[in-house]
């Protein structure tokens, strides 16, 4: 192979325009195709930029041309030549008015034949594109998101600078500490026998440079969970971590109002309206289900339960007696929508979410007609009509069930359904803060409360004399972003009163040696002068979902884990060597 001699890059492929018509230019890249046509060979050379077409002609250099006719897909190419005005021309291609002849052609280096296709349209399986990434990430489409997250992340940087932020970083080799999901660990050979573990947030960390007297942190780091990973998660992700002292929850969301504001215009050059709207998380789950509702389309859940109290129809009533809720989703103006078969895969679709079955109404000719309505009396119809207010060619889907159930079901029949009816417009976006969060959830398989968010979440003040005798109604100084249904980030004011974190601990079942053991350095730091403070953290790659319009949370990660949380390009994880093993003290048994 050659070496690049004397040639040195002046111009990338898809920045030349008509305006450099008669510039002499250097470009370097990948032979993405080339075709011969008599005495003329024609390519199309690329680069991180886009494309330009390259010609190859007898009359301008003859040598060039032979040696061109070697040309293959993947070559990397060293070329000189003139710029010139295509008769030609191809619109669909930004530099489609203008070709560069080539005087000079030096091949830096060959290329088999590509296991994919390297194009935007390839159809290959993700296995194939994990496999061999750095061939996928020659595609545009791939290249194109990786440079937008590059520019996200310098406009948030720039903000935060101007903002008075310090960019810190923080440990990865840490104390294993109880956040929610497992912990990687990370054995010491050192200290034999004792394990780090990698951290699922920099929580503890950033609260404690706010006790130094830092004032206003922030990074752009990874973080790690051991758990099973769902659609769209990630064994390691992305955080944009963000902590401020001496503020309260105003002061954070209306820094971060800003920053979302930046990053919008910047980015997408869409202009956000401030303020964002608010809602509390007890409207989200009465309204749309879920805690980070999508607002794109209506399409809200309505509480039917007290319609049923006295109920002759069984599974209603059955439902009220067991303090169960009976809520439904009214699609206006859409009965001749759904059909039988339609309906049925609905149903279907609810039980993947919980539910034991979905019951349906139309409302045609004045009267509502369902297989239940026979077991509705009179005053349920009414009723029916009157809070739904049902207008002709109405219908409705009903699902009754204890609470949490319901609004999952519903919550995503709603979505489900706008998505059947094209209602979703990719290129809106509605945000929204959800705000006074339930401190505590009640686990029934632990069979005691957790933390909603985190342990070190504050709680409202006028709820805190409720920690110990009724936690469900504790309400947190907790606040999520949400945009177009994905929760972008979350963050809360911190508890920086000892006693209260104590108390806190105790709620959640530690006593005070668990506490002290997994958090004492936490607590021995409050005992010397704690700021109030706090944070959001955001989920970069979710975002960069977003702003790219992907659905594949791969698509924005350069070298992305499988669903199994695997790296088919390095084939990790792998064994480790006995040497190794011995070293750390470990012993390693199949399961």
């Amino acid at each position: 192979m050659e070496t690049m001699g004397s040639l040195r890059r002046t111009d990338m492929c898809g920045e030349l325009t008509k305006e450099h018509v008669g510039r002499e230019v250097v470009l370097m890249g990948w032979i993405q195709k080339r075709r011969s046509l008599g005495g003329l060979i024609f390519a199309d050379l690329r680069d991180i930029t886009g494309l330009i077409q390259i010609v190859f002609d007898t009359d301008v250099n003859k040598e060039a041309f032979e040696r061109a006719e070697g040309l293959r897909s993947e070559f990397v190419v060293a070329v000189s030549g003139k710029v010139k005005e295509r008769q030609s021309k191809n619109l669909e291609m930004a530099t489609g008015e203008i070709e560069v002849y080539i005087d000079e052609l030096k091949i830096l280096d060959t290329a088999e034949t590509p296991p994919i296709y390297i194009k935007d349209d390839d159809d290959v399986s993700e296995q194939m594109r994990l496999k061999y990434r750095y061939l996928d990430l020659r595609k545009p489409h791939m290249q194109r998101n990786l440079i937008l997250r590059s520019k996200t992340s310098k406009v948030i940087r720039d903000f935060l600078y101007e903002n008075n932020f310090n960019e810190i970083e923080t440990p990865f080799l840490t104390k294993p500490t109880p956040e929610g999901a497992r912990d990687y660990l990370v054995p010491s050979r050192v200290n034999s026998g004792k394990f780090y573990a990698l951290p699922q947030s920099p929580q503890l960390f950033k609260q404690l440079l706010m006790v130094s007297g830092m004032n206003r942190y922030f990074q752009i780091v990874k973080c790690f969970r051991d758990e099973d990973l769902r659609a769209n998660r990630q064994p390691e992700f992305t955080q944009v971590d963000i902590e401020m002292s001496f503020v309260d929850v105003e002061d954070v969301i209306s820094i971060n109002e800003k920053l979302i504001q930046r990053i919008f215009k910047e980015i997408k050059n869409i202009d956000i309206e401030l303020p964002i709207k608010r809602m509390s998380y007890q409207t989200a789950m009465d309204k749309y289900g879920c805690d980070k509702p999508d607002l794109r389309f209506g399409y809200e859940l309505v509480n039917i339960t007290e319609i049923f109290k006295n109920s002759g129809f069984n599974a209603f009533k059955s439902t009220y007696d067991s303090k169960g809720m009976i809520k439904c989703v009214k699609i206006d103006d859409s009965a001749d929508d759904f059909s039988k078969k339609g309906i049925s895969k609905l149903e279907k679709f609810v039980k993947t979410c919980g539910a034991k079955g979905m019951a349906w109404l139309k409302y045609e000719n004045g009267e509502i007609d369902s297989p239940i309505a026979k077991f509705l009396n009179d005053d349920e119809k009414n009723q029916l009509i009157s809070v739904l207010e049902l207008k002709e060619k109405d219908i409705a889907f009903i699902v009754a069930d204890k609470e949490s159930i319901v609004n999952t079901a519903l919550g995503a029949l709603r979505i489900e359904i706008a998505y059947g009816k094209n209602l979703i417009d990719d290129n809106k976006f509605e945000l929204v803060w959800i705000t006074d969060f339930p401190l505590f959830e009640y686990s029934e398989e632990e069979e005691r409360y957790v933390a909603k968010h985190h342990p070190f979440t504050a709680p409202v003040d006028e709820d805190i004399d409720k920690i110990e005798s009724n936690p469900g109604e504790v309400r947190a100084k907790a606040y999520d972003i949400v945009i177009n249904g994905d929760e972008i980030g979350g963050g809360s004011i911190r508890i920086t009163n000892r006693d209260l974190q104590n108390r806190m601990f105790r709620a959640l079942g530690f006593t005070a040696e668990e506490a002290n053991e997994k958090f004492g350095f936490l607590l021995e730091a409050f005992k010397y002068g704690v700021p109030p403070h706090g944070g959001i953290a955001y989920g970069l790659d979710r975002f960069m979902m977003l702003m790219t319009g992907s659905d594949n949370i791969r698509d924005v990660i350069a070298f992305p884990k499988t669903q199994s949380a695997t790296c088919l390009l390095t084939e990790a994880p792998t064994y480790a060597t006995e040497n190794q093993l011995k070293e750390l003290g470990i012993d390693v048994t199949e399961k």
